[in-house]
């Protein structure tokens, strides 16, 4: 066991306007996932772009918005789908993780949403959740359909730039949020049913070898969700339904617990801001984006430059 790490609260840095909040469309999410309660947006997904924008879904109607570096909303795209995830390719492309429509491309000025790959080879993806770019801009993404304890089933995937796609691992139960060591040896998987993030070591020859358990945790409704990973290796791992952010060091120590302010969804994060050394943070049950600076002091592990 460790000791209790140091705490900070979260600062909201957005709302989503009320304007946005409970549009007048059928989501067939919301009907089985939140079994037909009131929900205003689902936010998922955050990711920069080389102007300082930040992106969101809105899983819950289907949309995409861009905030701007002054907190201005803008509707990107409203269309007939489940968007989970979303990573921008460092030449500027964006693309999406769809639950029902696999893995899209979108255009930010027309919002046309454009598929790449709807299904696995021969087979159906079970529901793409999440996605990561490599610096040669290999993509690797979950697909997590409705895996669990009683189905890990779940699958993690590689598409390399000239199209080409593997399967990594196909035994995890609900494989969400995925990110990469700076180094690029090691894939980190969140199983939200497992309430537990793998580390899965990708050996010289590509393949990948001795996956295993990093860190285990509890609390929560299901377990982590999004996870980021610092310039130095450290893990981020947002825990949805527990209203809270934990950082880890690369070893796998607790060094910092994020509160939220508000809400206890809790459910991905991102770096960016002018020195790329602020974290922000979906919470999805208040339709806010939050932030904290990530240079705390005493803790160097999380200067991310």
């Amino acid at each position: 066991m460790f000791q209790v790490p140091p705490s900070v609260e979260a600062k909201i840095f957005a709302r989503l306007p009320d304007k946005f909040r409970n549009p007048k469309k059928r989501s067939r999410w919301i009907e089985i996932r939140r079994r037909g309660v009131d929900t205003h947006s689902f936010f998922e997904g955050p990711s920069f772009d080389r102007d300082g924008n930040l992106y969101v879904v809105d899983l819950a109607y289907s949309r995409i918005f861009r905030i701007s570096p002054n907190r201005t909303f803008t509707l990107i795209a409203d269309y007939d789908g489940e968007p989970n995830g979303l990573k921008i390719h460092r030449d500027g492309r964006i693309f999406v993780a769809d639950h029902r429509l696999g893995l899209l491309q979108l255009d930010p000025d027309t919002g046309s949403l454009n598929p790449i790959l709807e299904r696995a080879f021969l087979e159906s993806f079970k529901g793409l959740n999440d996605l990561i770019f490599d610096k040669d801009g290999t993509l690797y993404f979950t697909d997590q359909g409705e895996t669990g304890m009683n189905d890990p089933t779940g699958r993690v995937y590689r598409r390399f730039p000239d199209g080409r796609l593997q399967l990594l691992l196909n035994n995890v139960p609900s494989p969400n949020g995925i990110a990469l060591s700076p180094d690029e040896t090691l894939l980190y998987v969140a199983a939200t049913r497992g309430n537990c993030i793998w580390r899965v070591p990708i050996e010289t020859t590509g393949e990948v070898s001795r996956a295993g358990i990093f860190i285990q945790l509890s609390g929560g409704l299901a377990g982590p969700d999004g996870i980021a990973v610092d310039a130095k290796g450290g893990l981020i791992a947002c825990i949805n339904g527990f209203g809270t952010v934990w950082a880890f060091s690369r070893l796998g120590e607790p060094q910092l617990r994020i509160h939220s302010p508000e809400g206890l969804a809790t459910t991905n994060c991102a770096f960016g801001g002018p020195d790329n050394k602020t974290l922000f943070i979906t919470e999805s049950s208040s339709g806010s984006i939050l932030a904290v600076d990530m240079e705390v002091p005493g803790l160097p592990l999380f200067s991310h430059a």
